[in-house]
């Protein structure tokens, strides 16, 4: 399918998601889009696999006459005392089951028809993906998806309406297109790219703009590749500790290769956003072996896998990226001193959690590898604790790169944000700045970062190429007498000089105008002298 028709796509299905949540909330309605449109990828993946466990068993289509079940419901009639062992194999193999009543194809048919059990025949499918996949795989998995919210409609008929009219309509839009796991993927990112569109100032909770995380996720794949080769190494692991919707994780997936990443992890504390996560990484053809997403709090460090007491058990990954909240406010509490995350470098003020997430990320980053995080420009420049924490990296040789971007660029906020790009064992005794603040694409609600000026900020960062007004690599001992203050400004003029003026050449030039204003007026004259009028002075 061309990248052409996968946008098409998720254009259709975003204009059917327009068209029917009505006064629905677009995070409300973004549940139940998304969910079903899940639920239209496990399906095809088991009935694919089904076809190739059963072979020359499984039923022909058409069914005879009238007869409008789905093949594995006639198969399932036929073979009662075959199914536990059927099971058992599509566990072993897909590490799910639906049962055929709880096939997309059976949900739509019941759709096109009206059924009035549809809504009762979702919530037992939901259920039941939940609690027969492989090692709970799914578990909590629709948790969010309320079928009986009474924003779908004040009565039991009425909901169950809607969500005739909401699948129907979805099946519709899907029966053109292929539905591959690269489709479905795409249209699913593109789907949460539309209601975080919509969403205003929650969408910073699931949702990191395609363009930032173009750049994230090639700075942290880029030292893994061949400076003679080109060939990509493989990466053990990458990590993002807050994942939202999954796009930055599965952004570095795209550019190592499907086979270019040992395993993806992930953690996101609010529940919805983790089982959009979850969703999104079946959806991209990454196997529920290949991810792990954890549902906790990251500050907390609540993920029993990263409180590991032992310092040479601790779990590290090759890469880290992450686009946290900004200046989120916590409480850190006094046993936080001594946490192992923090003890080196001290504690966040509790106004602004920004240095939290980053030595959080920091401390779970391997020797050789790389971290690259959003932060706002507040990190560079504030004094107090936050002082004492930059001034502390800077000393210890871990900040790589500061990375300005412009304004505007998010859904959930306009303030301007930077990248920091952090290493443990980074070779430059300097920091490298760029300056990209400048270099956008006005649009009408966001600005834009076009492909040329993402291409300008990788290949500055990649030779840490000097630029004036752009980039330049400061040494510390300049850092050091400005109070490792990193505040861009410091450090690159964006201010244009005032050009020389020669003098005798703008002598010349108005020379030239004078004799050009006599010469035009001599010959106004003599048009008004042919027609007997006064002359001009």
């Amino acid at each position: 399918m061309t990248e052409q028709n996968q946008t098409k796509l998720g254009k259709t299905l975003w204009a059917i998601a327009d068209q029917l949540r009505g006064a629905m909330d677009a995070d409300d309605f973004r549940d139940y889009m998304l969910s079903f449109l899940f639920l239209r990828y496990l399906s095809d993946n088991y009935e694919t696999a089904a076809k190739k466990e059963l072979g020359s068993d499984y039923p022909k289509l058409p069914l005879a006459g009238d007869d409008k079940r789905v093949p594995l419901a006639v198969w399932y009639a036929d073979n009662a005392a075959d199914v536990p062992a059927f099971e058992k194999q599509m566990r072993r193999k897909v590490h799910y089951v639906i049962k055929p009543e709880f096939l997309w194809s059976s949900i739509a048919q019941m759709a096109r028809t009206q059924h009035a059990g549809l809504l009762n025949t979702l919530q037992e499918g939901f259920k039941h993906i939940e609690t027969e996949s492989f090692q709970s795989t799914f578990g909590g998995l629709f948790s969010e998806v309320d079928l009986a919210s009474p924003k779908l409609g004040k009565t039991y008929t009425e909901s169950n309406a809607k969500l005739c009219a909401v699948i129907q309509k979805i099946a519709e839009g899907l029966a053109d297109f292929s539905t591959s796991v690269d489709a479905l993927g795409d249209a699913y990112e593109y789907l949460i790219g539309q209601f975080a569109a919509g969403s205003g100032k929650k969408a910073g909770e699931f949702y990191t703009p395609q363009q930032i995380s173009d750049i994230l996720s090639t700075i942290v794949t880029l030292d893994s590749q061949e400076p003679k080769t080109g060939v990509k190494q493989r990466l053990e692991s990458v990590m993002d500790f807050a994942c939202g919707s999954g796009s930055l994780l599965l952004n570095v997936r795209k550019r190592m290769g499907p086979h270019g990443i040992g395993k993806i992890y992930g953690q996101e504390k609010n529940i919805t956003t983790y089982n959009l996560a979850r969703m999104n990484m079946l959806l991209h053809g990454v196997k529920d072996t290949e991810f792990e997403i954890f549902h906790g709090d990251t500050l907390a460090n609540d993920w029993d896998m990263l409180r590991e007491p032992n310092p040479a058990k601790k779990p590290a990954f090759d890469a880290i990226v992450a686009n946290p909240p900004f200046s989120y406010r916590w409480e850190p509490g006094e046993a936080m001193a001594d946490d192992v995350r923090f003890k080196s470098h001290g504690l966040a003020p509790k106004s602004a959690a920004d240095f939290a997430f980053l030595l959080h990320g920091f401390h779970f980053l391997k020797d050789e590898g790389v971290m690259a995080i959003i932060l706002p420009h507040g990190v560079l420049f504030r004094g107090g604790a936050e002082e004492r924490i930059r001034k502390k990296l800077l000393l210890d040789g871990h900040i790589d790169t500061v990375i300005g971007l412009p304004s505007n660029l998010f859904y959930s906020t306009g303030i301007p944000v930077c990248i920091l790009v952090l290493k443990k064992c980074k070779k430059p005794d300097d920091v490298l700045f760029i300056n990209a603040a400048e270099h956008f694409a006005k649009g009408k609600r966001q600005n834009q970062l076009t492909d040329e000026h993402i291409a300008k900020i990788i290949h500055t960062y990649q030779y840490r190429e000097e630029e004036a007004r752009y980039a330049r690599r400061v040494e510390m001992a300049e850092i050091e007498k400005n109070d490792f203050n990193l505040n861009i400004s410091r450090y690159i003029s964006t201010a244009v000089g005032e050009a020389e003026i020669d003098l005798e050449a703008t002598h010349g030039e108005l020379v030239e105008i004078e004799k050009a204003i006599a010469a035009a007026k001599a010959k106004h004259n003599a048009f008004l002298k042919e027609l007997g009028l006064k002359l001009l002075p």
